[in-house]
Parts: structure tokens; sequence; C-alpha cells
């Protein structure tokens, strides 16, 4: 593996070729100038430290191996583990045989120094969970670039007032810059998927624009909110302040619909809600 001070050396190696498993959401990516144009959109530097989501034959594991400080794979499947074993013998890619939602993102960027960079063409079955688990362990990573149904792409870029905007608009927003890259025909993939894909990239911010006082209550009532779209604020809201003992304040917003709110005014609800919540206002324990 390359380490700090060590040239890095491109080693192209020849593409390996599975039976894709329908019960793992195989689509493997086949196009060689897809992959070398996903790859270009991640600019792999020296000091990176790259997270590849579920490798599959290696298409893009192939053009990222030497260029960036450390690359690390992540699959479930045995068969892609002993592929990418066999494929960079040399020791040049970490691979590990595990589940990338059971990843500690924390841990692995202590273990491994560099730009933090996580990357990957997914089952998209996994997406939505996939998203939240590097948005919830986003404190070291860069950058996400991933290809992804070209409908969740949309969700993610969405705005207030749209059908699409919901839980992930909110939180990517929230959490990062989001940019949709190019999309990806069917006809890329094996076996062909019956979607049209997109790359997304989302650059992590060091901190929100508008940020919340208290992310973890910010985070459950959109959650909530959100899981009552069709109802007025006043309403939905209910489910969330009344088993927090939150008395609702009287707001003109509390009209509209949870569906028609910026993430900025969101936030500044949250941070309104958050102020009647008893147990800010509640004395400290005296010892």
């Amino acid at each position: 593996m390359a380490g700090s001070g060590t040239p890095l050396r491109v080693r192209r190696v020849p593409p390996v070729r599975l039976g894709p498993r329908k019960s793992l959401g195989q689509n493997f990516l086949r196009d060689d100038n897809i992959a070398r144009k996903i790859v270009a959109a991640i600019d792999p530097q020296e000091e990176d430290c790259v997270l590849e989501i579920g490798p599959g034959e290696g298409a893009l594991t192939r053009h990222l191996a030497g260029r960036c400080r450390t690359l690390t794979v992540v699959d479930v499947d045995e068969r892609v583990v002993a592929a990418m074993k066999s494929m960079f013998s040399d020791g040049s890619v970490e691979v590990v045989h595990g589940d990338f939602l059971a990843t500690d993102l924390q841990a692995f960027a202590a273990t491994h120094p560099g730009r933090f960079r996580v990357v990957g063409n997914i089952p998209y079955y996994i997406t939505t969970p996939i998203l939240f688990h590097v948005l919830d362990n986003r404190r070291p990573v860069c950058d996400l670039t991933i290809t992804v149904q070209k409908e969740v792409g949309r969700r993610m870029l969405a705005g207030p007032g749209t059908g699409d905007y919901g839980i992930l608009s909110v939180f990517c927003s929230y959490y990062a810059d989001v940019q949709a890259l190019f999309e990806i025909s069917p006809s890329a993939f094996f076996p062909k998927p019956g979607v049209t894909s997109i790359v997304m990239q989302l650059k992590m911010r060091g901190r929100p624009v508008h940020p919340a006082r208290d992310e973890e209550f910010f985070r459950e009532m959109v959650r909530s909110v959100f899981g009552k779209r069709r109802k007025t604020l006043r309403n939905s809201l209910r489910y969330f302040t009344v088993p927090r003992g939150i008395a609702l304040p009287e707001l003109p917003l509390l009209q509209r619909r949870p569906e028609e709110l910026s993430p900025r005014e969101l936030v500044e609800l949250s941070n309104t809600l958050f102020q009647y919540a008893p147990a800010q206002n509640a004395e400290p324990d005296l010892v």
C-alpha cells in the first residue's frame, strides 16, 4: 500500500468478471469510459485516503489504485473480496470483507491518515441507509461520490414545495453541498437496471450554514413532521412536541405544511421549539 512519501504508481490490472447476485442487488459497472469519467470527477490526490463501497468487479478500483495514499474497498460478497485480493495481490489495495453500514467511519479515519473520501457504485436498495450512514458520521469525511438512481438524485437536490422534497433533501442540504455530476445509461451496467443512474457528489460542510442549536433535536423534529407531511405543522408537530412536554407556541408558519418550509426555516423552527423543551429550562441538580 502506498504510504506517505512513497511515489504513487498507477497499476492497471485487467477487469474481473463475476456473476451478479440478485439477492445483493448487484449491477456491475462494465463501461470503462464511464468508470474513467467517475474517477476523473473524484480527482484522487496523493494525500487522499479513499474508501470504496462495494467495488464489485473493480471498475472504479482499477483506476483509483495507486493514485492516492491509501485505497480501501469493503464488500459483503466473499467472491468480490477474493477477486480484489487476487487483482491487487501487491497490497496496493486494502480489502475488507464486511458491511459498509457496520463500518465505524470515525475509527477508520483515525487509522487511515489523509483526506478521507468515500466513493461507490452501490446496490440501489440500500442507497438511503448508506447516505444517512455517511451523513451521520460525516465529521472525518471530506466528500462522498456515489452513483444512485436518478429519482434519488432528484430527492437529494429537491427544494421546498416540490413532490421530491423530504427528509433526504433537508439533511443533504444541511450537511453538504450537493451536486449532480452526470447521468449513466442502464446499458453501462450488467445486468441492465430498469432505471437511469446519476453520479452525485456531496462535499461535507465543516459547519452548517444555518446551524441548529441541538442537531439531534432538529433531526428528530424533521423526521417527525415529514412523517405527517400532508398535515399542517400545527397538527404534525403534536406527534413531536406532546411526548416531550413542549407547549407549542403561536407561530404564523404553523398553518403551513412541512414540505413548504426551506431547510433554514426548519432549523429556525427547531431552534424555537428547543427553547420550550422542559429539559432545557430545568434547574441543574445540586451535588
